[in-house]
């Protein structure tokens, strides 16, 4: 572990530059904290115009204290933090907390005092956590750091949060304390002028405290830093997220199909999924996923069973769980035949079990040791609510008697009032997750099953593809400078790069006459496609712009002529350089390709349903270059259409395999040549026995 960190979240002593005597304001509350929740070191208050603050000595500057300080507090005015840090880094301080606001919060002038304060410490060797932040925190019993203003300190356990917001990380210390969620240590980054998620993941990647680590972010910081570190710690540890802040730029007019799906927002799930983290929306969801992951063993797989003692909450879990993508399966026989031979006639023995409202806390016991040992069970979700004549505290330790070196996780939905509260205290003190409602415990075991589905895969570095670079380089170059959107490439060099790239295209051909397009389209053979070649037109569609199996001579110059009679009728004329014949392929599937570049988060490469109704329909998946295989393999069966691909109603069954080469070689491309910005291969034809990219376009910038 960083030795910074260790004086950020295990100190020895602390230092309270501006603690204040008068209890209310935040100088004074952090002081207090510091010595109320029972700190293990030692604590100085450094105040110039107190000799004495809440009972305890204190001192004109840090530097006056005869003794090391591992860690500063500065709870001073902006105006003061400077020379605060100036005073810490002459004194040897390692690590200060800026919980002062009033920097890059409030504009340019705040903006480059921050900058100064991050260069001052960085100068000293200190490590900054904020400004603009609430404070840090470390649970454990030998530590017992309580170095917020929030007057919540929770229990000792395997989580550890960071937050970039002061005031939910109130509410997230809040809401640990309400769940009994036990917490490794907690940190506010405010402003982030030095600390950031990824060092401190990276910190707590090694810390035996921990076992699950939580994050609420606005923004990612260093993409590629975040992305690095966050895989490698993910293949130890579950990273769970809520990420705010979709930006304008997400939702920004692009020119391409590829960037008109993919915003800022869509750039972000792709790359936490790729890093292996859970993304969820709420701070609630956040802590479901936390609850099961830092006390269950991870699930092997997406087939989950139910055990419930009512018919309706097993019906609202079983979509629950099915919504979500988890499985609900048949058990096996042998599970079935060992269930009725001790449950009620009425009982039903298939999944859910059913065990009416009769179910005793022993029916319970046995139920559920028997859904654990069926083979083909991954989880199990058990759902009590609360009849007459059995008592939810029974049941709750039935229940932990069943889970006894359980190796499969299980999740507790308590429905009801009486005596449920005690009894999902007793399940927690099991370590056995306890939730409301049915739908949160599926979310949570969603989540987990992805989990185990990243943590299965291993490793996915992008594989070795034979392509011609250099081929590649004499039409892409070096960055174009031809304005601020650059050019798209003309078909010619399209082509070109997708052959030196390995990407299957048609035979074609570029005919700027009628007289010339025929010719081709004999020397090609029908029947043949013609697409009109245009400056500015991106969708040819939607003028015109595209015909399909052109059986003879007199079909392509008619075509020929209703395409410039139609940019005719626009008066878009001039704009026509003339059309691609292209020999039609073969009868398959219709998917998309495509990559587009995010100045934040560099290329995204996208798979769904091609044709026209890649931006109706918005089926596609995204990933952040570069690929691996089995990212490829993800995207190609993540559409929500995947069963087109596998045979839909006596449809063809695809080489989806095909389909991933040509996303391996996209993004192979992208890495190699960072300054094309856009790429739409929509048709991509996909075949039983392969796939064939027969419209393309390619757009470069400088």
């Amino acid at each position: 572990m960083s030795g910074t960190l260790d004086a950020l979240l295990r100190p020895r002593s602390i230092a309270v530059i501006g603690a204040a005597r008068k209890r209310g304001s935040i100088a004074a509350e952090v002081f207090h904290n510091l010595v109320h929740v029972g700190f293990q070191g030692a604590v100085y208050p450094v105040n110039p115009k107190a000799p004495v603050v809440q009972s305890v000595r204190a001192y004109t500057t840090v530097e006056e204290i005869p003794d090391p300080v591992d860690l500063a507090l500065l709870v001073v005015p902006a105006a003061q933090v400077l020379a605060a840090i100036d005073a810490c880094g002459r004194k040897g301080v390692r690590a200060v907390v800026v919980i002062t606001a009033g920097f890059a919060e409030t504009g340019p002038e705040g903006a480059a005092l921050q900058r100064e304060l991050g260069e001052r410490a960085r100068s000293y060797g200190m490590r900054v956590v904020g400004p603009n932040c609430l404070g840090v925190l470390n649970a454990h019993p030998d530590v017992r750091m309580g170095a917020t203003f929030s007057p919540t300190f929770p229990p000792f356990g395997g989580v550890a949060v960071c937050s970039q917001s002061g005031a939910l990380g109130l509410a997230i210390l809040d809401l640990a304390l309400e769940v009994g969620m036990g917490i490794s240590s907690f940190v506010s980054i405010g402003n982030r002028a030095d600390v950031s998620a990824a060092d401190l993941m990276a910190y707590w990647e090694d810390d035996p405290d921990t076992k699950v680590v939580l994050l609420y972010l606005e923004n990612l910081g260093d993409p590629a830093e975040f992305l690095e570190i966050a895989r490698r710690v993910s293949r130890k540890k579950p990273i769970a997220v809520v990420k705010s802040g979709r930006t304008e730029a997400g939702r920004r007019a692009a020119s391409s199909h590829t960037g008109a799906l993919a915003g800022m927002d869509v750039a972000v799930d792709a790359l936490l999924g790729q890093c292996g983290v859970l993304r969820t929306d709420t701070i609630h969801g956040l802590f479901d996923v936390a609850m099961l992951l830092s006390t269950q063993p991870v699930p092997k797989g997406p087939r989950v069973a139910i055990l419930t003692n009512a018919g309706g909450p097993g019906i609202m879990a079983t979509d629950a769980c099915e919504s979500r993508g988890l499985k609900v399966p048949a058990l096996a026989e042998a599970t079935r035949s060992a269930l009725r031979e001790f449950l009620p006639a009425a009982a039903s023995v298939e999944n859910p079990v059913d065990m009416i409202a009769s179910a005793s806390p022993q029916q319970y016991e046995r139920s559920l040791q028997l859904l654990l040992a069926d083979p083909g069970v991954d989880a199990v979700l058990t759902l009590f609510v609360t009849p007459i004549v059995t008592r939810a505290t029974d049941v709750a330790e039935a229940i932990a008697r069943a889970a006894v070196a359980a190796e499969k996780p299980i999740a507790a939905c308590m429905m009801g009032s009486q005596g449920v509260p005690e009894a999902a205290a007793m399940l927690r003190e099991h370590r056995i997750p306890t939730y409301t409602f049915p739908e949160a415990a599926a979310a949570a075991l969603a989540r987990a099953a992805r989990y185990g589905v990243f943590l299965a895969r291993g490793e996915d570095p992008p594989p070795a593809l034979a392509v011609h670079r250099d081929a590649a380089a004499k039409v892409l170059g070096a960055p174009t400078t031809a304005g601020s959107h650059g050019r798209w490439l003309h078909p010619e060099e399209v082509r070109a790069v997708l052959d030196a790239y390995g990407i299957g295209t048609p035979r074609q051909a570029l005919a700027r006459t009628g007289d010339e397009a025929v010719r081709l389209a004999s020397e090609l053979g029908f029947p043949v496609a013609l697409k009109l070649v245009a400056e500015g037109i991106t969708h040819k569609t939607d003028v015109g712009g595209v015909r399909l199996g052109l059986r003879d001579e007199d079909e392509v110059r008619e075509a020929y002529l209703a395409m410039l009679g139609r940019l005719t009728e626009l008066g878009r004329a001039g704009d026509m350089r003339g059309v691609l014949l292209q020999r039609m392929a073969e009868k398959g599937i219709e998917t998309f390709v495509g990559a587009t570049k995010d100045t934040e988060f560099g290329h995204l490469i996208g798979f769904g349903l091609g044709g026209v109704q890649v931006e109706l329909l918005k089926d596609v998946v995204f990933r952040v270059a570069p690929l691996g295989a089995a990212d490829a393999a993800q995207m190609v069966d993540g559409i929500r259409a995947r069963a087109l691909l596998e045979g839909f109603r006596g449809g063809p069954v695809v080489d989806k395999r095909a389909l991933a080469d040509v996303l391996l070689r996209v993004g192979r491309l992208v890495a190699d040549f960072p300054h094309i910005a856009e790429i739409d291969l929509n048709p991509v034809i996909a075949r039983p026995d392969g796939a064939t990219a027969v419209d393309a376009r390619i757009r470069v910038v400088g």
